[in-house]
């Protein structure tokens, strides 16, 4: 697994410096990701800035702009799941789809 690079922005989000290569995509240099959206009173549980999750949320975030949700959850959990399978990553997988099917009906 190699890791983005990414640059902390004066916005709160992190812009990617070289382009990031998973499977079938290419996110682009200069696209930029807010980190995971968590609801602040998870952050203890589910961290949003913890970098060894930032390859599997860029892949996300980028295929969610391009509305590509079920690769986007697909590759997600693919790519967590290959940090580590722990009880935070599996929460995050479940939340990511619940978020996707309540917001936008994906199923």
């Amino acid at each position: 697994m190699h890791y983005p690079v990414l640059v902390p922005t004066i916005t709160n989000k992190f812009k990617l410096m070289i382009p990031y290569e998973y499977r079938d995509i290419t996110v682009p240099s200069g696209y930029k990701t807010n980190g995971a959206n968590i609801p602040r009173v998870f952050w203890q549980i589910i961290p949003p800035f913890k970098p060894k999750y930032l390859p599997a949320i860029l892949v996300h975030d980028y295929l969610c702009d391009k509305e590509e949700y079920h690769k986007a959850d697909a590759y997600f959990k693919e790519i967590l799941y290959g940090i580590e399978v722990s009880a935070r990553t599996k929460a995050m997988v479940l939340a990511v789809k619940m978020y996707h099917k309540i917001k936008y009906g994906v199923r």
